[in-house]
């Protein structure tokens, strides 16, 4: 606690000094400029950000443009209550938070908690807007529950994205720019009048550079750019009050994203085996060493113990094998805006389509386990249709400020997941499981070849009989794994009807109150073609034989190792097919009734500060898993088709304080939250596939029942919200001289599961007790929930002439140390850190001209994005998780290996622009 407390005050303090010693540079003793006039939308209305009563960090086009921002997820360094990253996939996987509440991992099932907007029109999911935006008007995150306004899906908050609009002015563009990494980036736009009542807008943006990460297999670089957008505008103004506006816009990602790195790894076991509160022991990895074994190009050190050195910036995958994420993203809208005299009507109508290819190498290294084919059999896509239709005025005076609108979504899902196995993936999990009982170097003479050769490897391990081993293997036939594949068909219909109303009621000149309620209708169906070209039959025959063997009389070391082989069978079997090698094709549906609301008091003491206390419920949607591991009951299937796969909405309740203060030098914003989520929706990867749990608080005391490795044994009918968030937002932004601006924030925000959990209620059963696997969530912090954040910029402009202007810019953004996985496993945390962006030039007085230096992450700090667990690479005992939290808690053991996506090293590069 110390030293984040350090650090942070480390940060304000060279905030500060920086702000003296510029304002000293600039030895200006001209009258500070007038506050600029900031407006947003948030409440769709056009108000200046002071007198909105909502924690709201705008961040304007010109901020964006000098900190390097061109997708949101670059927001980061300048809303510290924000933090977007992105997983195994920057096409689909990429998320959004606030205040520590956000959407975890790469499943396209789920829609994020923080909803994204541009230009009014919802995108599907957060990953989507990680891409160029083009020319901006501004950004503006919303913090706390939106739903009323924006609906559901924006439980935590959103981001607003407003693009750059026609103007009847001939005014254009042009920008160009290289940098490391043999980057290169150009943008054009242009705008004016067609007519006296017709305006245009076009933009471009082309962006490509190679990854960061390269395969030392192949010579190929990953995590590499290579996009592009166009956006047009059309806007008819044929009088005052009368305006139609068409937008278009086109874009594509033809990138490789993401290779995982490995973390380093030993293998780890309790001092006091089977019983907890062991002092951990680690030993060389045998998992490592197994890897290292079977194939022939793994970068590192080579001791056994460190698999790669995590910030080295190579992989080794497997030859033939791609991360390829093409991305087809486009759509067309009309607004509307037509004065009725004593009534403004606004009609949003769009129809967005995006589709992403997911290629993959699974298994994130040379062997050749998992994979995800990149020759387009696998991908997402969706069709969306969206309808808006709002009416707003004023009565009594204007004292009442009214709104009442509706909105109708219809959206298309189609995912198909072509997860298949590769060539090595019998061989190695064969001599994986039988490692158990004899020395690795033992087993490769077996070849591996078929599901009998693993047969023998495996019953070899534990007996030199040649009798034993052949009465083992003789139950198992001899069918091959390699090529076991799935291909998993998905559509998923979304209609959303919903009807709302806000409305501010100016009680007197300095008193209002705000009232706004939301209906939302919203109706799923899922129709999904589950199917294996893995012999599941076969498999099941040959787990039945063997444990038939076990139960029909034999010699106690032929049954123990036929009931051991099926057991270890069987989970394997369990993934390639659905259940019990059954396929599967059904359909499910779901429909949800949710209402949604906000109150809101608001004062003026004086003039230019504004106090309020606010009351919002926000809701996000239900819906289905679309990964078939929660298929794990077949008498569920049979009775209930995919009902585990469903999870139920999440809501919340917030509560607000907050105050604002607008002056000519310095604007103020502070704001205390306290936030209740029910039903929070968890998605968890295991090192395979994907879990959605809702978590619940138990009103009744769990004692560790939920911390344990025993399953089903805290049931709870008593339950409650099971997240809490509470914290602390400041921001300010200080205008000391002419030409000077700086900015600070800092957002401290506990956001933590309740001490007594319960997650999902069992399809059949009913019972709700926490998954094992999710042992360490009781009383923790989130995932990617940072307790600390503090960001902060200097701006200088000084003239240098009277036709001449310098440019000097620098931003920095401290984050306290999160737990990068959703589980909360130790190997997956990243420590505190801090990223600077800086940026210096000269231009025109006029702003005709620009050259730019500039530097991204310029400390060239090392940090990970998120960390997972390594598919089929080690694992725990007893049920859970390996790790050395389940080995301190359980005296179990692990092999488990963890990777890790990274966040980007330092770039840097030149930037040339010109307006005219």
């Amino acid at each position: 606690m110390g030293g984040r407390m350090r650090a942070i005050g480390y940060l304000l303090v060279t905030t500060a000094a920086n702000a003296s010693a510029a304002a000293a540079l600039a030895q200006s003793t001209a009258a500070a400029e007038d506050a600029p006039d900031v407006v947003v939308t948030a409440t769709k209305r056009v108000s200046p950000l002071a007198e909105v009563p909502i924690a709201i960090t705008a961040v304007s086009a010109l901020q964006m443009e000098r900190s390097g921002a061109t997708d949101i997820r670059q927001l980061n360094q300048l809303a510290p209550s924000l933090l977007v990253s992105s997983t195994s996939s920057e096409a689909g996987g990429g998320g959004a938070r606030i205040r520590g509440i956000g959407t975890v991992g790469d499943n396209v099932g789920l829609e994020s908690s923080v909803a994204t907007f541009v230009d009014g029109v919802y995108r599907n999911r957060s990953g989507i807007a990680l891409t160029e935006l083009g020319p901006l008007e501004r950004v503006e995150v919303l913090r706390g529950p939106q739903g009323t306004l924006f609906g559901r899906n924006a439980s935590a908050g959103l981001i607003n994205i407003v693009t750059a609009n026609p103007r009847f002015e001939q005014q254009g563009y042009a920008e160009a720019g290289i940098g490391n990494y043999a980057s290169r980036r150009l943008a054009a736009g242009l705008t004016g009048p067609a007519s006296p009542m017709i305006a245009y807008r076009l933009d471009g943006v082309w962006n490509e550079r190679r990854g960061f990460v390269e395969d030392v297999v192949s010579g190929r670089h990953l995590q590499n750019r290579d996009r592009w957008l166009v956006r047009g505008k059309l806007l008819f103004a044929p009088r005052d009050g009368v305006s139609l506006l068409f937008a278009a816009d086109y874009s594509r990602r033809n990138e490789e994203c993401c290779g995982g790195v490995y973390l380093p790894a030993a293998n780890v076991a309790s001092s006091t085996p089977g019983r907890p509160g062991g002092t951990p022991v680690y030993s060389p990895s045998s998992i490592a060493a197994l890897i290292r074994a079977t194939t022939s190009t793994v970068p590192g050190t080579g001791n056994g113990q460190v698999l790669e050195d995590t910030f080295a910036r190579q992989v080794a995958l497997t030859s033939g094998r791609r991360f390829r994420q093409d991305v087809r993203d486009g759509g067309i809208s009309a607004q509307l805006d037509l004065d009725l005299g004593n009534a403004r009507l606004t009609s949003i109508t769009a129809w967005r389509g995006n589709r992403f290819i997911k290629g993959q190498d699974g298994d994130f290294s040379t062997l050749d386990l998992l994979v995800r084919e990149s020759d387009g059999s696998g991908f997402a896509r969706f069709r969306t249709l969206t309808q808006e239709l709002r009416l707003q005025g004023r009565a009594w005076g204007d004292r009442l400020d009214w709104m009442v609108g509706g909105y109708f979504a219809d959206e298309h899902l189609k995912y198909i997941d072509n997860q298949g196995f590769g060539g090595d993936f019998e061989s190695f999990a064969a001599t994986r499981m039988a490692a158990g009982g004899g020395a690795l170097a033992d087993f490769p003479r077996y070849g591996f070849t078929n599901l009998n050769g693993f047969a023998r490897a495996f019953a070899a391990a534990r007996t030199a009989d040649p009798a034993v081993i052949e009465a083992v293997a003789s139950r198992v036939g001899n069918v091959a794994l390699d090529g076991t594949s799935e291909r998993d068909i998905f559509r998923q219909h979304d209609r959303n009807l919903a009807l709302f109303t806000h409305d501010i009621l100016h009680v007197t000149d300095r008193l209002s109150l705000t009232l706004g309620a939301r209906y939302t209708d919203d109706r799923k169906t899922l129709d999904a073609d589950l199917t294996s070209s893995s012999g599941c039959g076969v498999y099941a025959a040959n787990i039945a034989s063997l444990r038939t063997l076990a139960a029909g009389g034999a010699d106690a070391a032929t049954a123990g190792i036929a009931a051991a082989l099926a057991g270890q069978l069987a989970p394997y079997v369990g993934f390639a097919c659905v259940v019990n090698g059954v396929n599967e094709t059904s359909s499910d549906r779901r429909h949800e009734r949710e209402w949604t609301g906000t109150a809101v008091l608001s004062w003026r003491p004086v003039p230019r500060l504004m106090t309020y206390a606010s009351f919002a419920r926000g809701y996000k949607a239900g819906g289905f898993n679309l990964d078939r591991a929660a298929l794990f009951n077949s008498a569920t299937l049979a009775q209930q088709p995919f009902a585990s796969l469903q999870f139920d909405p999440e809501t919340v309740d917030s509560w607000e304080l907050g105050a604002k203060y607008g002056g000519r030098t310095i604007d103020l914003a502070a704001a205390v939250f306290y936030d209740r989520f029910s039903n929070f929706q968890l998605n968890t990867y295991n090192g395979l596939n994907f879990f959605v749990s809702n978590i619940q608080g138990c009103r009744d005391r769990l004692g560790a029942s939920d911390s344990d490795a025993i399953a089903g044994n805290s049931p709870c009918a008593n339950t409650r919200s099971g997240v809490t968030a509470k914290g602390v937002e400041l921001e300010t932004t200080l205008r000391p001289a002419r030409g000077l601006t700086l900015t600070a924030g800092y957002t401290y925000a506990d956001t933590r599961y309740r001490r007594d959990l319960v997650g999902t209620p069992d399809a059949t059963t009913g019972d709700n007790s926490l998954q094992p696997a999710l042992f360490l969530l009781p009383g923790s912090r989130l995932s990617n929930a940072p307790r600390h954040v503090a960001t902060g910029s200097a701006t200088w402009t000084p003239a240098l002439t009277t036709r001449l202007r310098a440019l000097a810019y620098g931003d920095i953004r401290y984050m306290s140390a999160i737990h990068t996985g959703s589980d909360l496993l130790p190997e997956k945390d990243q420590a505190g850190f801090a990223l600077v962006n800086a940026r210096i030039g000269i231009g025109s007085a006029d702003d005709r001209w620009a050259v730019e230096l500039w530097a991204q992450n310029l400390l060239d700090t090392n940090y990970i994005q998120t960390g997972f667990s390594m598919p089929l690479q080690g694992g725990g005992t007893g049920g859970v998780p390996g790790s050395v939290a389940s080995v301190r808690a359980f005296g179990s053991s692990s092999t488990q290996l963890f990777g890790a996506f990274r966040g980007e090293p330092r770039s840097w590069g030149l930037t040339m622009r010109t307006r005219f």
